[in-house]
């Protein structure tokens, strides 16, 4: 892809890295060690993300899986509860710990004595001094009154109500009173009582008082309890009370923690030899439970190593992935060379399998479903990118790969890793838009769907498990090929391969440079449809990328532009500009639509692999038509480099066949009678001129294939120029054409004008039949 302006810069060692080398096979320590130790890093980090454990390790299943061997315990062990099943015990325990209080007979006569001294004041008080004086008392006692809250006391009866109330709550209440709110009972309806001698004794709960009861019972000792008595009452009451029953907050905290490490850690056991787990069960959370205290028995007597330090395991996992690894690198090496000498083509590889990989890594470190594995991500870049069978076997091997990691070490997420992946390397193919990715989404999840329910018949899985994970791998299959489409950019920036996707984007006749070209130069725009279906028609036809070819047709000649009128399909019979132009100079206009043409692309941002058609497609062909005219004008010989075009020459079969097509299509424009038999000899005859001169000596195409590109010339040729009827209104100017090969109208077909290609060769000059 073109590397636009302001684009982020790629580091030169990738450059370095990725260019092919000189001789025909890539050699040096440098060169192939970059590639060895991508796939060594590739390994060791999949290694360390999923350590190999012993083979007796219990916890290789995980919930919900099928157990696939009997699970026996060969030492005895308790099955401990959740932190949380251990911590409601606990509070259950604690919760039926009754409290523990501390007795103090004292507090009744203490209460009732200071009664009687308040209310002896108050009487004083009252005979005194009046109502100043009994304000004066109840201010000293620490009892705060509103204004004229004082006035019960100033009356004798109720100062005596008063008195008799309150000593009768002293004596009868709060020898019973505990002094500690109602959530101190927690469950339990007892309390136990200390005395001073130490010794204790239960009490129900129900048979003493608590703070709010205390009260309530108080107030029912008032008579008459009018309104202002009540409120004052209540003030006597809260000033001067004493609980006779005192919590003992160490006591009671040290009776609940005894309670609470009573609470046995263990809900079960397991005696040696009994069976855990047998084969065919299905793990439930029970199961899962007994497994894991297993394992952890086995590490604490010792019998099982811990998988971080096991080497061992570790180094034959290391090799394992290694080995696997390598097979998807020795077919790169053998059978894909042209992608394994670019090293950012193998450096995106590894990129997207690592992706894979780390997105492995966390499903199974959250439990996700195994149906959310990525491997519809790592497949697609590669099958888009490069091809689909590349793709499938990288799919398979990953599925191979994930299903011998120890959180996926079943047969089920073997097969549906291995069937989703392969389902979309293959359905890539059937892409060519990206408003069609739908449709492998639909392909992908119905790949998956057809794996996951054929093995929920044979493992007779529930109907609800089945279309769960089916919906899981929906999901996933939209997530993932969506993602891929979306990094599908980066990709082809990074490794500079344009897919049909970007190349449909760029055939669109609205595009800036195509749509300058239809308008300023209309007859160079003529001139490239036609070009366009000659040859992707022929690409087609060998197999080459067709719509690479149509797209880099569409600006081969985009250059023409700037100096159209200097072009024979652009001048409609009016005056050629060369005519009063030196030959030199004329070849220089010729030659400048080419240099031109490429700084006009990339500065649009063209794609590289279609720019590559804009020098190409000419090669370094002699301008004939203007070095005769030199030679003739001449006492010397011209520099014949001066009129050749700059090259290089067609590097690609798509690039050789525009070559090919551009020539045949102007050809065939001054061909007066385009019979079949006279269109073949044409095209023969300019193929055969371009292998003469050489043109074609840097491309792949082999002669099957040039024979193969002539018939298809000549069906697409057939079909532009089939018969028509000769209407009366236009007879006379055809007749007048076949009539005089040099009237204007057809002189325009064949004059060169400087700007048609020669296609008789390297002597140069157009074909006249």
């Amino acid at each position: 892809m073109s590397r636009r302006r302001g684009k982020p810069r790629i580091p030169d060692f990738l450059l370095d890295l990725s260019r092919a080398p000189e001789k025909p096979w890539p050699s040096g320590a440098y060169f192939h060690g970059a590639r060895i130790g991508l796939l060594v890093l590739l390994a060791f980090g999949l290694t360390f993300l999923f350590p190999s454990e012993s083979h007796r390790t219990p916890t290789r299943y995980t919930q919900g899986a099928v157990a696939e061997e009997d699970v026996t315990a060969e030492i005895g062990f308790s099955i401990p509860k959740t932190p949380e099943e251990l911590a409601r015990d606990q509070t259950e325990a604690e919760a039926f710990v009754p409290p523990t209080f501390f007795s103090i007979p004292e507090a009744r006569d203490s209460m009732e004595s200071r009664l009687v001294r308040f209310f002896d004041e108050v009487e004083r008080a009252a005979g005194s001094g009046g109502r100043p004086a009994v304000e004066r008392v109840l201010a000293r006692e620490g009892i705060t009154i509103l204004e004229g809250q004082s006035q019960p006391f100033l009356d004798p009866l109720n100062r005596r109500v008063l008195r008799e109330a309150s000593l009768q709550v002293a004596r009868e209440l709060v020898p019973l009173v505990l002094d500690a709110n109602d959530a101190v009972l927690l469950t339990t309806g007892r309390v136990t009582v200390r005395d001073a001698l130490g010794s204790e004794r239960s009490v129900p709960a129900d048979s003493l008082l608590w703070g709010r009861e205390f009260f309530n019972q108080a107030l029912d000792r008032l008579h008459p309890a009018t309104p202002d008595l009540q409120s004052i009452f209540r003030l006597i009451i809260i000033r001067f009370f004493e609980a006779s029953y005192v919590l003992d907050v160490v006591a009671t905290e040290g009776a609940r923690n005894q309670a609470r490490q009573a609470v046995p850690t263990a809900k079960g056991g397991v005696v040696a030899g009994q069976v855990i787990v047998r084969r065919g069960d299905v793990i439930g959370e029970a199961e899962m439970e007994r497994l894991v205290a297993y394992e952890d028995a086995l590490r604490t007597e010792g019998q099982l190593g811990d998988p971080g330090l096991d080497w061992g395991s570790l180094l034959g996992a290391f090799f394992l992935n290694l080995l696997l690894l390598s097979l998807f690198g020795f077919l790169l090496f053998l059978f894909r060379t042209e992608v394994y000498r670019n090293f950012r083509y193998v450096f995106v590889q590894a990129l997207v399998v690592a992706a894979y990989f780390l997105g492995a890594w966390m499903i199974a470190r959250q439990g996700f479903p195994s149906e959310f594995l990525p491997i519809v991500f790592a497949a697609l870049p590669v099958a888009v990118l490069w091809d689909g069978r590349m793709a499938l076997v990288l799919a398979l091997l990953l599925g191979l790969i994930t299903g011998l990691q120890p959180p996926f070490r079943e047969f089920s997420i073997l097969v549906v890793t291995s069937v989703g992946g392969a389902v979309a390397a293959l359905s890539a193919r059937a892409i060519r838009r990206r408003s069609q990715v739908w449709i492998f989404i639909a392909l992908i999840t119905l790949g998956y769907s057809w794996a996951i329910l054929s093995l929920g018949l044979v493992e007779r899985v529930g109907t609800a498990s089945v279309l769960l994970s089916i919906a899981w791998a929906a999901g996933n299959a939209t997530v993932s090929a969506i993602l891929a489409m979306g990094f599908m950019p980066l990709f082809e920036w990074f490794t500079g391969i344009t897919t049909d996707q970007t190349l449909l984007e760029w055939v669109d006749p609205n595009r800036p440079l195509l749509k300058r070209l239809s308008m300023e130069a209309g007859g160079t725009y003529a001139h490239t449809i036609g070009v366009a279906n000659l040859a992707e028609a022929a690409a087609t036809t060998i197999g080459a990328n067709g719509l690479l070819t149509r797209v880099g047709v569409y600006y081969h000649d985009v250059g023409k532009m700037l100096k159209p009128q200097f072009f024979v399909e652009n001048q409609h019979g009016g005056r050629n500009p060369h005519d009063k132009l030196k030959p030199h100079t004329s070849a220089a206009i010729v030659r400048e639509h080419v240099l031109e043409g490429e700084r006009m692309a990339r500065d649009e941002g063209v794609p590289e692999a279609v720019v590559r058609f804009i020098p190409e497609h000419h090669g370094t062909q002699l301008i004939g038509f203007f070095w005769e005219k030199a030679r003739e004008e001449s006492a010397e010989e011209p520099n014949v480099d001066e009129f050749r075009y700059p090259g290089p020459k067609p590097r690609s079969r798509e690039t050789a066949i525009v070559m090919l097509a551009d020539s045949v299509e102007s050809a065939t424009r001054a061909l007066q009678d385009p019979s079949p038999d006279r269109v073949r000899e044409l095209i023969r005859t300019i193929v055969d001129g371009k292998i003469r001169d050489g043109q074609l000596s840097e491309s792949p195409l082999t002669l099957g294939e040039l024979s193969a590109v002539q018939e298809a010339f000549a069906k697409v040729i057939g079909g532009m120029f089939h018969h028509r009827l000769d209407y009366p209104a236009t007879r006379h100017i055809t007749e007048a054409q076949r009539a005089n090969p040099d009237h204007p109208e057809a002189e325009e077909q064949t004059r060169d004008g400087g700007g048609v290609e020669e296609v008789g060769g390297p002597e140069g000059g157009v074909i006249r039949p």
